[in-house]
C-alpha cells in the first residue's frame, strides 16, 4: 500500500485517507503555505494536489498487479489541469484514477473536490513512463 509521498506532499500538508475500496484518497488542510488571494487556495497548491493524488494512485494500481522483483519509478510525461472553480479555505480531497496502465506508460486522470465529489474544483490528466529496473 502507498504509504509515503513525494517530498513536495508534506510542504502542502497532505495526509493519505483510504477510500470504502482501499484506494489512496489525499487531503489538504487549508493554511498559509497554500494561500493564494486572500480566502482562496493557490493554482499551484491545486496542481500539486492533483500531481501527487495521481502519483499515489499509480503507485496504488502498480502495487495492486502483484509483486514485482525489480522497483518501478514513473516519470511524469505530460500533465494537463482544469480549474473549474475556486478553491475556498477548507480542507480540499484528492483522488486519482489509473485509466490505462501498460507495461511503460499510464494515463491517470485526478479530481480534487472539497464539500461534494461530485462538484471539483480541479481535474488533470498525467501521462507517465514507468521504468522498471
Amino acid at each position: 500500500m502507498v504509504s509515503t509521498l513525494p517530498p513536495y506532499a508534506a510542504t502542502l500538508g497532505v495526509e493519505i485517507e483510504r477510500d470504502a475500496e482501499g484506494r489512496p484518497v489525499l487531503l489538504m488542510p487549508f493554511g498559509d503555505d497554500v494561500i493564494g488571494r486572500p480566502g482562496f487556495l493557490h493554482g499551484g497548491a491545486i496542481s500539486g494536489l492533483l500531481e501527487v493524488a495521481a502519483i499515489a494512485a499509480l503507485y496504488h494500481a502498480i502495487e495492486t498487479e502483484g509483486p514485482e522483483d525489480a522497483s518501478v519509478r514513473i516519470k511524469p510525461v505530460t500533465v494537463t489541469v482544469d480549474f473549474m472553480r475556486g478553491g475556498r479555505d477548507k480542507p480540499t480531497r484528492a483522488a486519482g484514477v489509473v485509466t490505462r496502465l501498460g507495461t511503460r506508460v499510464a494515463n491517470v486522470e485526478a479530481t480534487a473536490w472539497q464539500d461534494d465529489r461530485d462538484k471539483p474544483i480541479a481535474a488533470a490528466r498525467m501521462n507517465y513512463l514507468i521504468v522498471r529496473d
